[in-house]
């Protein structure tokens, strides 16, 4: 049986273990401004692919990549180079 393009695709909330190895803390709920459209999501919310060589987690509006983790037997990579962290919400 062949798994399907569905079948690979979780949400943010699939690597919240792995996201508290490296950052030690909970990041799911920490919000996530795509670099390509603006779109703002929490990182628990961001469309998840778990099953390549590493973690690729893109935008809900666009399909940007907007943060991708490779874990190795040295060392774990993170680029997050597709995202920004949104300015506080102003006080007025």
């Amino acid at each position: 049986m062949t798994a399907t393009d569905e079948d690979l695709v979780l949400d943010g909330n699939a690597v919240a273990g792995t996201l508290a190895e490296i950052y030690g803390d909970d990041m799911t709920t920490v919000l996530a401004e795509c670099a390509s459209c603006g779109q703002v999501d929490p990182i628990g919310g961001l469309i998840a692919y778990v099953h390549a060589p590493g973690i690729v987690l893109r935008c809900t509006a666009c399909s940007t990549v907007m943060i991708r983790i490779v874990q190795t037997t040295k060392r774990t990579l993170v680029d997050v180079r597709g995202k920004r962290i949104p300015a506080p919400p102003t006080t007025t």
